[in-house]
């Protein structure tokens, strides 16, 4: 459907060329985008999401369904990952651990979000904010315990915990999401002042950040093993997606949150997987190029998806 590419994805794609080409022909320079990047992640995201799952009706949108599909297939990709990288291209099990997470690592904020957005409306965006709000303590909990094991070989017990602890609660996202659940659990209104402040913070969060995740392209570029990158994306794009709707429809998820839960695993690898390699120095390379490559190959494989999904 010729439509969906103009209308819902290009606009976003649009957004993040933008950011990319005022950023590679020096209009914005890299401290401006990293002061973008800061804005909308440490701040304006963080407060979409507060105020988003503050909202939230939790019985409906939690369903245990959505996130069992999404995060099986999560979970599932992670392993081809590492053990692809391992088994095909020989790498070491540190840089295993990177590419697996890179695999895992949708980027279901920038682009989901966005994308799920425009297709469906934002009275359909319930299944996302459940995602999301799993989706960093998640990820990070995964790579972070399995690299711990790995490099600890099973001896770091105390230390492991303490690395995932640290990584997970440092996390901007993760703070907005549980003071999210706070508000909602407890009861506690938020005053309207506050809440329509709030409202003004968010309507630049996500064309801010597709902005800037197009700045932060820029400085990444498509080096390292093609096929180990091929590879990452192919998961990321293809399998991920593919293994949740096979879950969804054998789980009989209702239309809205199957329809998130696919659009999300169809996302491109997120700049938190160059995070995560950063943080441990493996495979960097990879990681990048995935980001980089992955997001553009996306135009085209989101839209089959979202053809599939009707």
């Amino acid at each position: 459907m010729l439509q969906s590419l103009i209308e819902v994805i290009l606009p976003v794609f649009l957004v993040i060329g933008a950011g990319y080409i005022a950023t590679y022909f020096g209009y914005f320079k890299e401290i401006h985008i990293d002061g973008i990047m800061k804005f909308t992640q440490g701040f304006a995201i963080p407060c979409l999401l507060f105020l988003a799952i503050s909202h939230l009706d939790l019985s409906a949108s939690f369903d245990p369904r959505l996130l069992g599909s999404f995060y099986s297939a999560a979970a599932l990709c992670f392993t081809a990952g590492l053990f692809g990288a391992r088994l095909i291209f020989r790498r070491d099990w540190e840089d295993c651990v990177a590419i697996g997470f890179c695999c895992l690592f949708s980027n279901s904020v920038l682009l989901g979000l966005p994308i799920t957005e425009r297709a469906y409306g934002p009275e359909n965006l319930d299944g996302n904010y459940a995602i999301i709000a799993f989706h960093a303590p998640f990820c990070y909990g995964v790579g972070i315990t399995v690299m711990e094991i790995i490099r600890n070989r099973g001896n770091g017990g105390t230390r492991m915990v303490r690395s995932v602890l640290s990584a997970m609660f440092r996390n901007a996202l993760i703070l907005g999401i549980a003071l999210g659940f706070i508000v909602n659990l407890s009861g506690i209104g938020v005053p309207v002042v506050l809440d329509d402040a709030l409202g003004l913070i968010t309507r630049a969060a996500l064309p801010g950040a597709l902005f800037a995740l197009g700045g932060v392209l820029v400085k990444y570029k498509p080096e390292g093993d093609l096929r180990t990158i091929a590879y990452v994306c192919a998961i990321s794009l293809m399998l991920h997606p593919s293994l949740m709707w096979a879950f969804g429809k054998t789980t009989g998820l209702p239309q809205d949150l199957f329809r998130s839960g696919v659009l999300n695993a169809a996302m491109a690898p997120g700049f938190n997987a160059y995070i995560f390699a950063s943080l441990y120095g493996r495979a960097k390379r990879v990681a990048a190029s995935s980001v980089l490559i992955g997001t553009g190959v996306s135009i085209l494989t989101v839209w089959f998806w979202l053809t599939l999904l009707g």
